[in-house]
């Protein structure tokens, strides 16, 4: 690994991590679901560095795709957690 990949990986991981805690730490639950979904981005990213292509496009089309939009479907067909407080 050069100085560069090894730069992206380590500025990957910490925008990973703050990604996940700003998921957690939010109530709205279709701010948390992007959220996840850049994690799975970042993951995809990470899969392409470590040289698997066909990981990192799955993990891109099922991660970052489907599961979001599984997501975002449930979460407008179900009553939204901000609309009982309100």
């Amino acid at each position: 690994m050069n100085i560069f990949t090894v730069i992206l990986v380590v500025i990957g991981a910490i925008f990973m991590i703050v990604a996940a805690i700003y998921a957690i730490s939010r109530k709205d639950l279709l701010v948390a679901t992007i959220a996840t979904s850049i994690i799975s981005l970042v993951l995809s990213v990470f899969f392409f560095i470590l040289q698997a292509p066909d990981v990192a496009l799955t993990e891109a089309t099922i991660g970052v795709a489907l599961t979001t939009i599984i997501f975002v479907v449930t979460i407008r067909n179900t009553k939204r957690h901000e609309e009982e407080e309100e």
